[in-house]
C-alpha cells in the first residue's frame, strides 16, 4: 500500500541552530558532521518552535524542514492535524542535540503561569537532559549548592561583567557520563558545562533567563540576559529554595522497565511522576522485527542500526537517526535490526 507523507514515518533535513556558544564537535561521531565546534551547536529535531535569536536568519529559524521537500513540519502538522497529532493540539514537545565545548551561563528557565503571564505562552520551558558522549572532565551546573540570598545572587551578577567564575562559586558542579539522565524543572538553577552531547527534551519554548554577562567571550546583552523583562522581574524565575545534595539527588533519574519481551525491552527515563510536560521512554530491540506505537512521538536512534517500515515506505535507520511518527501509523511501523531509540512525547 502506497503511503502517503504523513502516513508513514517522517524524516527531516539537518537543522543546525546558531547559538552565542561554541560546541559541535562531538556531532561527528553521532551525524557525520565534520569535527569542529562552531556557533552552530545545536540540531533541533523535528522542531516546530521558532529560535528565539537576536538576528535570525529567516522566519522558520529552528522549524525543521521535511526531507526532499521544501515543507515546514509546522504546515505538515497543520494541513494533517488528525493523522499526524490525533487529539493532540501540538507536538508538545521540543528535542535537541546540544553539544558544549564550553560552560553555558547560569540560567532558568520560567514555568508555565509566569510565562502565561509574561509572555502570552501556555508553556514553560521544563527540560531533561539525556548524556550521549563526552569530552574530559565533562560536567553540568545543577542547583544552587547551598542556600542563597537574593541579594547575594543580584550581587554576583553584577560582579560577573568583570569575574566569570563567580556565579559558580554557588552552584554545584556535577561530573557526569554517557547514559545519565537528569530532569530540570523550572525555576532551578543550573548550566550545561563544557564537554556535553546530550538529547535535550524538553517544553516547546525557547524561553532562559541567563543573567550572567559573558557566555564565553560573547557579552549577553540585556535581552539576551532578560528576555525584555526588567531585571527583577527577571530574577523572579529563579527558586532560591532548591539548593544542596538533594536538589542533585531529586534532579538524577533512573531508567525505569515498563515492559519486556523476547527482543524489546521498554524503559521510562522521564515519565509522569517527573512530569507531566513530556516523556523520553527507551526502546530497546535487540533483533528481529519490533511494532513502534507511539504515535506523536519523535524518535530518534541513540544507538544501533536498522530499518523502520510502513506499507512500501522503507528507512534505514544508524545512530543519530530521528523521525516523527503519526498517530495514524502508529501500530502499522515497525523497526528491523538492533537499536535503541529514545521517544520524545508532548504531555499534558
Amino acid at each position: 500500500m502506497n503511503k502517503q507523507l504523513w502516513q508513514r514515518p517522517v524524516f527531516f533535513e539537518r537543522n543546525r541552530v546558531f547559538r552565542v556558544y561554541l560546541g559541535g564537535k562531538l556531532f561527528h561521531d553521532f551525524l557525520g558532521d565534520a569535527p569542529e565546534d562552531g556557533f552552530h551547536p545545536e540540531e533541533w529535531v523535528a522542531s516546530t518552535v521558532h529560535a528565539m535569536n537576536a538576528n535570525p536568519t529567516g522566519p522558520l529559524e529552528g522549524i525543521s524542514i521535511v526531507e526532499g521537500t521544501d515543507l515546514p513540519f509546522t504546515r505538515l502538522l497543520e494541513e494533517h492535524k488528525a493523522e499526524c497529532l490525533g487529539d493532540r493540539e501540538n507536538l508538545g514537545v521540543l528535542v535537541k542535540y546540544l553539544d558544549s565545548a564550553i560552560r553555558l551561563p547560569m540560567q532558568v528557565h520560567p514555568t508555565r503561569e509566569y510565562s502565561r503571564k509574561f509572555f502570552n505562552s501556555p508553556y514553560g520551558k521544563a527540560e531533561s537532559w539525556i548524556i550521549l558522549a563526552t569530552r574530559p572532565d565533562a560536567c553540568i551546573y545543577y542547583g544552587f549548592s547551598r542556600e542563597v540570598t537574593r541579594e547575594e545572587f543580584e550581587a554576583a551578577v553584577d560582579k560577573s561583567l568583570e569575574d566569570t567564575t563567580v556565579m559558580t562559586n554557588f552552584v554545584n558542579r556535577v561530573a557526569v557520563k554517557p547514559g545519565d539522565v537528569f530532569f530540570v524543572p523550572a525555576g532551578v538553577i543550573h548550566a550545561i558545562g563544557p564537554g556535553c552531547l546530550m538529547l535535550e527534551a524538553q517544553e516547546p519554548s525557547d524561553f532562559t533567563v541567563q543573567p550572567e554577562h559573558w557566555c564565553g567571550e560573547y557579552q549577553l546583552n540585556d535581552h539576551e540576559m532578560y528576555l525584555g523583562l526588567e531585571r527583577k522581574i527577571a530574577n523572579d524565575c529563579f527558586d532560591f529554595s532548591r539548593y544542596g545534595e538533594e536538589v542533585i539527588r531529586q534532579g538524577k533519574k533512573e531508567p525505569k522497565l515498563l515492559a519486556q519481551t523476547e527482543n524489546t525491552r521498554l524503559e521510562s527515563l522521564i515519565g509522569p511522576e517527573d512530569t507531566t510536560c513530556f516523556s523520553v521512554d527507551r526502546f530497546v530491540v535487540s533483533g528481529g522485527s519490533a511494532v513502534l506505537t507511539a504515535g506523536a512521538g519523535v524518535h530518534v536512534v541513540e544507538d544501533g542500526e536498522g530499518i523502520v517500515r510502513c506499507g512500501d515506505f522503507a528507512h534505514s535507520l544508524k545512530k543519530g537517526d530521528y523521525f516523527f511518527l503519526p498517530v495514524c501509523a502508529a501500530g502499522e511501523t515497525t523497526v528491523e535490526g538492533k537499536l535503541n531509540l529514545l521517544i520524545c512525547k508532548g504531555g499534558d
